[in-house]
């Protein structure tokens, strides 16, 4: 599905520099995966990476990313061409994303929230999307908009809404991050059940290290390297 090797990206916030380096990595379909690690050590910025959002700033080796369906996507290429509007295609037909808090539109039932993605794509889905709102135990949920849903009701529809076009990706950032024990443990079963049951390969960012062991997830080795650069930190991801 991914495989990444020598791929660097940066963020700017006036002089201060943040890098992320990625060693290798590999990831693929129905592996579900954990980043581990504390506040600022560049979860998110891989994650963005990962769904196509920070464009790489170089690329040594490769950074090929396989659909299950389609031919192999080299984005390095893409990011040398700048083709933006490529990646952005590619995030919106492969990628499904789990915020920490649901992120849903607040305006639109659960129904129409979940079912958006499918449509925007042209896609019929009906059933497949139906089944699984059941599995997720939010059928009785469906006319009720996000304010009228718990936190975790609204994290579950998150997980659907995130799983309903079918996609090849699903990246999830914290996202038991505002849920008691008891819901965290749910959501995150649940998710995981779902990208594997789906074939998604899906890349989950937490502090909740206890919980990554107990579902077995692997965890993406990652650490804090020093340079030279003034003003410049940098984060190291995989081996």
């Amino acid at each position: 599905m991914f495989h990444l090797q020598g791929v660097v990206a940066e963020r700017r916030s006036g002089r201060a520099v943040f890098e992320v380096e990625i060693g290798e990595m590999s990831l693929a379909p129905g592996e579900v995966v954990a980043v581990t690690g504390a506040s600022g050590c560049g979860k998110s910025t891989l994650l963005d990476i990962l769904a196509f959002i920070l464009p790489p700033l170089r690329v040594e080796t490769g950074f090929v990313f396989r659909p299950r369906i389609g031919q192999p996507v080299d984005v390095a290429a893409l990011a040398r061409r700048r083709g933006l509007d490529r990646l952005t295609a590619l995030r919106r037909r492969h990628v499904g994303y789990v915020p920490q808090v649901g992120g849903l539109l607040p305006y639109l039932d659960v129904r129409r929230n979940v079912m958006l993605s499918p449509a925007l794509l042209g896609q019929r889905r009906v059933a497949e999307v139906l089944a699984l709102i059941d599995r997720l135990g939010i059928t009785p949920q469906l006319d009720k908009c996000p304010a009228d849903l718990s936190v975790g009701e609204r994290q579950r529809v998150a997980i659907a809404r995130a799983l309903a076009h079918g996609p090849d990706v699903v990246i999830a950032d914290e996202p038991t991050a505002a849920l008691d024990p008891e819901n965290a443990d749910l959501v995150l079963s649940l998710f995981v059940d779902e990208a594997r049951r789906n074939g998604v390969a899906a890349i989950i960012a937490t502090h909740d290290w206890d919980r990554v062991d107990r579902l077995g997830l692997r965890r993406i080795p990652n650490a804090m390297v020093p340079t030279e650069r003034e003003g410049v930190v940098r984060a190291r991801f995989g081996t």
